[in-house]
């Protein structure tokens, strides 16, 4: 599985999996469908404060770049979190997700612009 996760790692844009599990491919006529899930690690900002999952914001589906000319769907489904006691939701800022890693500028700026 391993040289699987590695190759998969050169096709998504820098960084993916840093913060998200790749969970499911499927191939159509049209190409690939690359289904990704935000994993379950609270921001560093909210580190020791109580929270727990409260599942994912709708996913959304990107075109990345074609591999050997077939098309590539990234289904992105980011995940949110709840405060129990105050009822806020709060998710990954991607600005800081940006600064702090590998992640690309234009991969966490289309997180940002497109899922907020």
């Amino acid at each position: 599985m391993e040289p699987f996760v590695d190759l998969i790692r050169f096709l998504l844009p820098e960084g993916t999996l840093d913060y998200f599990e790749l969970v499911n491919i499927l191939k159509d006529k049209d190409g690939l469908i690359l289904f990704l899930e935000e994993k379950n690690e609270l921001p560093e900002e909210y580190k020791g404060q109580k929270f727990h999952s409260k599942g994912f914001y709708p996913e959304v589906r990107i075109q990345d770049f074609p591999i050997r000319e077939h098309k590539v769907i990234l289904s992105i489904k980011r995940r949110r979190w709840e405060n129990p006691d105050t009822g806020a939701i709060v998710s990954r800022d991607w600005d800081l997700v940006m600064k702090g890693t590998r992640l690309t500028k234009e991969f966490a700026d289309f997180l940002k612009g497109t899922l907020g």
